[in-house]
């Protein structure tokens, strides 16, 4: 078993009220110093996979087909072996 963890974001450019609701209630907390915040989504799956490269592969073809919007968002993979 292997497991991995995509994380996706929106791409530069792209309007993140979520982020920016955030951002708002941080600073009506008290906290100063705020350039940006932007929000994303982090995804953990365990697979089975004969190895570390075909598991990223995997990983990969589920970002592009389901994870991630390529219109909107990047996403990166990362494998722990």
């Amino acid at each position: 078993m292997i497991t991995g963890t995509v994380t996706v974001r929106l791409k530069e450019g792209v309007l993140d009220p979520q982020g920016l609701t955030i951002q708002r209630a941080l600073e009506h907390m008290g906290y100063e110093g705020l350039n940006a915040v932007r929000t994303g989504k982090t995804f953990e799956i365990t697979l089975e996979a004969a190895d570390a490269a075909t598991a990223r592969a995997r990983l990969q073809e589920m970002s592009e087909r389901l994870l991630a919007n390529p219109v909107v968002e990047t996403f990166a993979v990362e494998v722990q072996a």
